[in-house]
């Protein structure tokens, strides 16, 4: 598995998103696929899950009416292997694309990309701003809401966590940690740029 080294994969995501918001994004899911990574035993491939997470919304921002549809060219010209095409443009199944997530990587990608999204709003409302102090209950009650992050699709959150074979509890929890895991990174990464 060919990947790109961080600061690439970052210029990459920078030469066609500008948003602090798409960066930090990008970011999270980088540091969130990487604990997973490690997590479920895929440590040797840490660094490709996590570029695949870093890059996985290159298109998003400059083509949002052909995400995932424009991002196999951005991508190739950049020397992205196909298997990192297929796997960042599996996210948007059911979405924009027909790639269905099928490795394990690819799985954990769909479902925490609008996860960390609704989380990281449920960590904007908190004195703290962070991550570090939630808990599981706190995004569940913000998770039936459905006018709070309103763009974080739950039905997409809710099929990740069925393809992955979990409770819905567990995927939370477990991205809870991972976004802790990475909360202070994201946030130095994003003071450098």
């Amino acid at each position: 598995m060919q990947t790109l080294h961080h600061e690439d994969a970052l210029a990459l995501l920078r030469r066609y998103n500008s948003e602090p918001f798409h960066i930090q994004h990008g970011l999270t899911v980088e540091g969130v696929l990487r604990w997973y990574a490690n997590e479920l035993g895929y440590a040797d491939e840490a660094d490709y899950w996590a570029t695949v997470g870093l890059l996985h919304d290159i298109d998003f921002e400059r083509y949002p009416d052909q995400h995932c549809l424009k991002a196999p060219e951005l991508l190739r010209e950049a020397g992205a292997s196909e298997d990192m095409i297929h796997a960042i443009c599996s996210h948007g199944w059911g979405l924009t694309v027909d790639i269905r997530p099928e490795h394990e990587m690819e799985k954990v990608l769909y479902a925490v990309d609008e996860l960390t999204g609704l989380i990281g709003a449920c960590a904007l409302m908190r004195p703290s701003k962070s991550v570090q102090d939630m808990e599981l209950k706190s995004v569940k009650k913000k998770f039936k809401t459905a006018s709070f992050a309103a763009g974080c699709s739950r039905d997409v959150i809710i099929r990740g966590a069925e393809l992955l074979g979990w409770e819905l509890d567990t995927l939370i929890q477990k991205t809870i940690l991972a976004m802790r895991a990475c909360e202070d990174t994201v946030r130095e990464e994003l003071g450098r740029l």
